[in-house]
């Protein structure tokens, strides 16, 4: 918990690399989809981009609104980090505010979306040989509902959480993601949460980036846009300013599970790319089906 306390209410304004005319022109020369979902990296930032309008939340919402609507929603957050996978199973998750510092207007933001007990069933069943299990206590941390409230505000869409289990390798963890596959299949967005870069201690409170910072998030777009190989992804402590960029993993780590699920039948683009706050790269990314 110490570490969300590093985040202030001014942080995460920067002017993103691609606008939202440009998003919403090159989602036009995509092919629509239809029978599989997509799949996202959101680079969820400040809690406070749940409640402000402001580029990164402006560009959540004109996303939303060209997605194919999903059956439900899963979402593997940087913000619930388990002993074993766990996958949310109530009926009506709570809304969890994990954090300290901010408004009141923030504390007192709900997302009231039903859960979806029967998809996390399933999900533990599909995923069986990783000895998945459901959960009953934990609901939706602001790694999930900070990016939902801005993309579905109704909050009727069904919504289910997969934690990080901190005892699997991140191999292991892109393995698994892989076996998830099906779920794109049966109408479900699956959604990874985090920051490709997230280093809160050498966080300023300006529009610009560290050069490592910059460094470090154009290095892992290299490698996702060269091709399906993302060994070096997995392999993250060998790449140059991993230990600035990714202090800590959980943030880092949900991008392996959206990798885990494109096949060579999908594009990849960026949204949101941009490193903000000197230490904060906001960069997101769609995988879709052509």
């Amino acid at each position: 918990m110490h570490r969300r306390k590093f985040i202030k209410n001014a942080a995460l304004v920067g002017t993103a690399m691609i606008g939202l005319h440009q998003f919403a022109r090159a989602w036009d020369n995509e092919p629509k989809l239809d029978a599989v979902m997509p799949v996202l990296f959101v680079g969820h930032g400040s809690p406070m981009n749940a409640i402000e309008q402001n580029k990164f939340s402006d560009t959540w919402k004109e996303l939303a609104k060209k997605l194919p609507a999903p059956k439900a929603i899963m979402v593997v957050s940087a913000h619930w980090e388990t002993v074993g996978t766990k996958v949310t199973a109530m009926p009506h998750p709570t809304t969890i505010h994990d954090f300290g510092g901010f408004p009141q207007a923030l504390h007192d933001a709900e997302y009231p979306a039903p859960g979806s007990p029967e998809m996390a069933k399933e999900t533990a069943t599909l995923l069986s040989k990783w000895e998945v299990h459901e959960d009953h206590s934990w609901g939706l941390d602001h790694g999930t509902w900070s990016i939902l409230l801005p993309m579905y505000p109704e909050a009727k869409i069904p919504v289910y959480q997969m934690s990080l289990d901190v005892r699997k390798k991140p191999e292991e963890q892109f393995a698994l993601a892989q076996d998830l596959y099906e779920l794109r299949k049966r109408g479900v967005l699956i959604i990874g949460s985090g920051n490709i870069v997230h280093n809160l201690r050498m966080i300023q409170w300006n529009d610009t980036a560290y050069d490592w910072a910059d460094a470090f998030n154009t290095t892992v777009k290299k490698i996702i846009t060269s091709g399906d190989d993302y060994s070096k992804l997995i392999d993250y402590r060998n790449l140059e300013n991993n230990k600035y960029a990714i202090p800590t993993p959980e943030h880092y780590l949900p991008l392996l599970y959206t990798l885990g699920l494109k096949t060579n039948k999908d594009t990849v683009s960026f949204f949101n790319d941009v490193t903000t706050n000197g230490s904060l790269a906001m960069t997101s990314l769609l995988i879709q089906s052509v």
